[in-house]
């Protein structure tokens, strides 16, 4: 997921330096949700692995 980010960013930034603002502004839209999507599930992850981890024991 944090590939597609870095995709969309650069997608940005070239069609900002080409003067597309429309697309620069949609791709960074996509870039940041994608990126909040990741961290939520990052933090679920974290959380599952410890409460499993604790029930081993």
């Amino acid at each position: 997921m944090l590939g597609w980010v870095v995709t969309f960013l650069i997608i940005a930034l070239i069609a900002g330096v080409l003067g597309f603002g429309g697309v620069a502004g949609a791709s960074i839209e996509i870039a940041k949700a994608i990126f909040f999507i990741a961290v939520v599930l990052f933090i679920i992850s974290a959380v599952v692995g410890i409460t499993r981890r604790r029930t081993r024991v």
